[in-house]
């Protein structure tokens, strides 16, 4: 099962007082399995942006810490600042990064809502995916009136809270909580100082777009001369159509360009009722896309400063390439781009895929290699290092001091001392993770090449297969380790009274478990490994299918060497039921991984032996 990884991004006011804001980050890392990835106070606004992570019931826990902290330590009724905000803890968004899904966000929106409301008699406003209403989703429709027009707009049934009480809370305020998608803020460089050439492409990518413009807007769209709406003369501003009625620039929107007008009019901040005289609607191309215009100083050159906020809808590699495409049409060149912050690892693990597929190559390849595929695609390293580590949030889990992290030679001979771990069920996984890796090699070796049309696209499947099934047989070398001393801790727990013999009976039982279990994943996926290399070996690259056969031969003993493990440790579990069940899995599976690789090493042999015929 793979990691659970939720991001909160709580919003405090408080931004002048480091001690203050240093008890709210305190009680946040004092949660075990938190990290605190990055706190931004500012001054003039008052204000200071926490982000952490972690498993979803931690992260649940850190934010309702930090919104208890930040009623008792700080008090609304002194607060002024620049930037709109209704409590101490103003927002507190939960957002999905890796293994969880949005839904499971709302949950713990709607969680941490209620017991803030109930335990702290704070007033709570569920907003964005999860609010309750259409009407709430939008915060600043929420946060209107502020802090000051607070008192007044809970005395108004319309604005009952989603959680807590209705009555006005003069140190705490309100606190809106919500589940959003990542955003992640990205930015575009030019080969120009000129902040309005690099707008004049934001324009053109946000999904709000401009006023739409007539005449002279080749190359620069902003020298054109602004359109306006007048009675019976609705033209479109993303094409030559015009309409003579508001009722047919909304047909015409919806059947051609499959906009909703209304909601391009909101964006606008335009009444529908009342468009004569306001400049014509040119709506940009990508939704979840805020972007501006500006120059920076430190890099001396202008940059397109964008916000995605849905990457899942619209990735940050599409907009580049458009970026690209309207610069290379002004005499612009993108000379890189940049991630401010963080971005998701599957957010650019996606745009790595992207590139590697629009070489023409195979993207069953090792994931390191798909990420720096994406940072030089992308010219992440144009003005700064880009280092993975840091900048990328969710990165598949690895352990410290991995086994797998070790040479080989050294990881022999950890093997050969008279220590019982690592032992077989590590070596199994090693045995099925290279397996894996020949199948993924032999399809990368297939896809590609001339007359492999057909193909390439199963190929590319296998090697993706191929490469996951690697990665996590990687990670069961550690695991299987890690099992076996766990059961070890549990065997050298004291025994002298009745409660401890219990306790340690338990644990050894549960320890034992699990050291079943993880073996019998090894051997679940070292199959799946043997089932790559049979379609390695039928459709691969013929001069090949003896790698792929390799493959299938060390991926069954992985099979084989998981099933012993399991079955060596099923003697010692008091649990009939789960030790019988567990070996009719292992009977099974065996069978399979035995008739399987029987079946491979026939075709190939066929295959050789007509090979030695021509």
């Amino acid at each position: 099962m793979g990691q659970k990884i939720v991001e909160c991004v709580p919003n405090f006011s408080e931004g002048a007082d480091l001690t203050k804001i240093g008890e709210i980050t305190a009680v946040i890392e004092s949660v075990s399995e938190i990290s605190l990835l990055d706190v931004d106070p500012g001054a003039d606004t008052n204000r200071t942006v926490v982000t952490f992570i972690g498993p979803p019931e931690k992260v649940e826990e850190a934010a309702f810490l930090a919104i208890k902290k930040a009623s008792e330590i700080l008090d609304m009724s002194t607060h002024s600042g620049a930037h709109p905000r209704m409590g101490a803890t103003d927002v507190c968004p939960f957002v999905p990064v890796e293994g969880v899904t949005m839904e499971e966000c709302v949950h713990m929106a709607q969680r941490v809502g209620k017991r803030v409301g109930e335990e702290l008699n704070i007033p709570i406003f569920l907003y964005e995916n999860a609010a309750t209403s259409e009407e709430r989703k939008n915060l600043a429709h929420i946060r209107k009136g502020e802090y000051e027009g607070l008192e007044a707009r809970l005395k108004d049934p319309y604005w009952k809270p989603d959680f807590g009480p209705a009555q006005f809370n003069p140190k705490a305020g309100a606190t809106g909580i919500s589940a959003r998608e990542f955003l992640i803020a990205y930015n575009i460089t030019l080969n120009t100082k000129e902040s309005k050439y690099a707008t004049d492409i934001a324009f053109e990518i946000r999904k709000k777009g401009r006023v739409a413009r007539t005449g002279n807007i080749s190359p620069f769209y902003f020298k054109g001369k602004l359109a306006y709406y007048s009675k019976q003369h609705y033209p479109c501003g993303n094409c030559t159509f015009k309409a003579e009625s508001v009722e047919g620039l909304i047909k015409h929107y919806n059947d051609i360009h499959n906009m909703d007008f209304a909601a391009l009019c909101i964006l606008r901040d335009i009444d529908i009722r009342n468009i004569e005289g306001r400049g014509v609607v040119r709506a940009g191309k990508f939704d979840h896309c805020k972007s501006i215009g500006w120059y920076v100083d430190e890099y001396e050159r202008a940059q397109l400063s964008i916000n995605l906020t849905n990457y899942k809808e619209t990735p940050a590699h599409l907009v580049l390439e458009e970026a690209r495409k309207l610069a290379s049409e002004r005499g612009l060149v993108v000379t890189g781009s940049e991630i401010v912050g963080l971005i998701p690892y599957q957010a650019l693990l996606e745009s790595g895929k992207y590139y590697v597929k629009r070489q023409g190559q195979s993207s069953g390849i090792p994931t390191k290699d798909i990420l720096q595929t994406a940072i030089q695609s992308m010219g992440l390293e144009d003005l700064s290092p880009f280092d993975i580590e840091k900048k990328v949030i969710g990165l598949p889990r690895q352990y410290d001091h991995a086994l797998v992290d070790m040479p080989l030679r050294d990881l022999i001979d950890e093997v050969s001392r008279e220590t019982p771990a690592p032992g077989g069920g590590s070596i199994a996984a090693v045995a099925g993770s290279l397996g894996a890796a020949l199948s993924s090699m032999v399809a990368n070796l297939t896809q590609g090449k001339a007359g492999s049309e057909a193909i390439d696209e199963l190929m590319t499947e296998n090697a993706e297969l191929a490469q996951s099934i690697k990665d996590k047989l990687l990670m069961a070398v550690d695991e299987d380790t890690n099992a076996f001393n766990a059961y070890m801790d549990a065997l050298r727990m004291p025994k002298t009274t009745e409660e401890e013999r219990q306790h340690r009976f338990k644990q050894m039982e549960s320890g034992l478990k699990e050291a079943v279990h993880v073996p019998f994943k090894t051997a679940e996926l070292s199959f799946q490994a043997i089932e790559t290399a049979k379609v390695s070996a039928e459709k691969g690259n013929v001069n090949s299918i003896t790698d792929a056969a390799v493959g299938a031969q060390i991926a069954y003993a992985g099979v084989r060497g998981g099933l012993l493990n399991v079955l060596i440790n099923l003697k010692d579990i008091k649990d009939s039921s789960f030790a019988d069940e567990m070996e009719k899995k292992c009977s099974v599976l065996e069978k399979k991984a035995t008739d399987l690789l029987l079946e491979i090493n026939k075709d190939v042999d066929n295959k050789l032996s007509e090979m030695r015929k021509r």
